[in-house]
């Protein structure tokens, strides 16, 4: 069975709006028990919610903040995508990354795997 566009696209605009609150369960949450986390791409994945949530909860901590690029893209399948721009202060100071994340959902409307895409490329001052 495959979730519907809607459900796919609101779990993504959830995913920001948790995000943006600093709500590392809230984002963890939206995941299945066994799903995998990889970001960005080449980096070790993380498996399962302890270290997905382990993630998230670094994540907000460092202050980024998230901004949709484009509109969310459903797919005729079970997976969703969308660019953002992650705002944050780095070491070297205010910065950008540019990011495309493409989520898979199993039956249950919940992210069964994340991926982001950004290189070395797409960091900039900001």
């Amino acid at each position: 069975m495959t979730v519907s566009e809607e459900t796919m696209k609101r779990a993504l605009q959830d995913y920001i709006d948790r995000f943006n609150r600093a709500d590392a369960e809230g984002v963890a949450a939206l995941y299945a028990d066994d799903a995998t986390v990889e970001d960005p791409v080449g980096s070790p994945v993380k498996r399962g919610k302890a270290e997905i949530a382990a993630f998230y909860k670094m994540a907000v901590a460092t202050g980024a903040r998230l901004t949709l690029a484009a509109p969310i893209r459903g797919s005729h399948g079970n997976a969703a995508a969308m660019a953002f721009d992650v705002r944050l202060n780095l070491p070297q100071g205010p910065s950008l990354i540019r990011v495309i994340d493409v989520m898979t959902f199993d039956d249950s409307g919940r992210f069964s795997s994340m991926r982001a895409y950004w290189g070395p490329s797409d960091v900039v001052a900001g």
